[in-house]
């Protein structure tokens, strides 16, 4: 088992002590390090059969106002990673007949998100390279899922001030955010045997803030 990080480095140490993975430093935005930290994952796993594209950065911004170099910036590390990261595995899985593909999106890439373009482009474009990969792919025998999440408690959300975090738990019918284990949890399932009829799908643990 093996994951990527681009900072926080003492908790990427941390978490691999703790499961025996192996961290690798890489900046999922550029080519040559996504490829390099995949062949490092082959050498030592012998090659990947499940893989979780889950990078992704967020900022909020008018339409007007994004810049360029953000909006390409976005889409490098939300879209371009996986991509690059999914050309990298495949050749293993091919091989292998076998494999799971599981892309992270966002209850955005479902239903946009004012002030967040850029985000809810690029993971609207991740939906989409999952359905089609889906069906590319399953003559291989291997799947493609996506999770689209709604709002939950990570880092990311920690920067929103309380009150538009108790908006935004208002307008979940659960009442609450969401929780990285609960999101944890439906990724497992996609890699297990459980979900080998299951590919194409968008699976989206929202609280039922989009029905």
């Amino acid at each position: 088992m093996s994951f990527t990080y681009i900072s926080s480095a003492e908790a990427a140490k941390a978490l691999a002590a703790e499961t025996g993975a192996l961290a690798l430093c890489a900046d999922v935005g550029e080519e040559a390090a996504v490829r390099a930290a995949v062949e490092e994952a082959t050498r030592k796993n012998g090659g990947v059969d499940v893989l979780v594209n889950n990078a992704g950065i967020a900022s909020f911004r008018l339409f007007s106002d994004i810049t360029a170099q953000e909006w390409h910036r976005t889409m490098a590390v939300n879209l371009d990673g996986a991509f690059y990261a999914t050309q990298a595995v495949l050749p293993h899985m091919i091989h292998e007949k076998s494999g799971r593909i599981i892309n992270i999106s966002s209850i955005w890439g479902l239903t946009g998100s004012s002030c967040e373009v850029h985000y809810s482009a690029s993971k609207a474009a991740l939906i989409g390279m999952t359905r089609a990969l889906a069906k590319e792919l399953g003559p291989s025998g291997i799947t493609v899922n996506c999770i689209a999440p709604g709002v939950i408690a990570t880092d990311m959300n920690a920067a929103l001030s309380e009150q538009d975090l108790r908006t935004l738990c208002d307008e979940t019918p659960l009442g609450r955010l969401g929780t990285p284990e609960e999101i944890a949890a439906c990724a497992v399932y996609l890699a297990g045997e459980g979900a080998g009829f299951i590919t194409g799908q968008v699976i989206s643990p929202n609280g039922g803030m989009v029905i």
